[in-house]
């Protein structure tokens, strides 16, 4: 593992722990040459997940694509790092075991909002907002108001 505040090859690792419930390693290392210290992850890889888009194109699914999106919706709003790490996991699992190895643009998005709104209902406004496209304040107020009722 390559020191990425040095570039050093080298690093001996300190400490390691199970994370994400076991399904993945979280090991703190510490570079050889600067002593700095830095964390990484070792998850299980698995089989490839093919996104379908809108337009027809493919493209395997990228839960840091999933992650970035969520962290958006989620900023300023008293969310955890480690809760949005969890819900990417969640959803990425939800996705893998739908029993198909492609699944589509929609599906993830709706996977996505299903979680924001059991994590933060103004995250998942924020998000159904983008995702939905909402043409104007009336499509945007329907939304609030299924919201609401619930």
């Amino acid at each position: 593992m390559k020191c990425p505040y040095c570039g050093f090859p080298e690093t001996k690792v300190v400490d390691k722990r199970d994370a994400d419930g076991g399904d993945a390693a979280r090991r703190r290392r510490e570079c050889l040459k600067c002593n700095e210290r830095f964390t990484t992850y070792e998850r299980v890889e698995t089989s490839t997940l093919t996104v379908v888009k809108k337009d027809g194109n493919r493209e395997e699914f990228d839960r840091e694509k999933v992650l970035r999106g969520i962290i958006k919706a989620c900023e300023k709003r008293p969310i955890s790092r480690e809760m949005m790490d969890r819900s990417v996991d969640e959803i990425e699992i939800e996705l893998r075991n739908g029993g198909t190895k492609e699944v589509t643009s929609r599906q993830v998005g709706e996977a996505v909002m299903k979680r924001l709104k059991k994590l933060d209902k103004i995250a998942y406004i924020r998000f159904a907002s983008v995702y939905r496209e909402f043409a104007d304040l009336d499509s945007f107020e329907k939304e609030l108001k299924k919201l609401i009722r619930k």
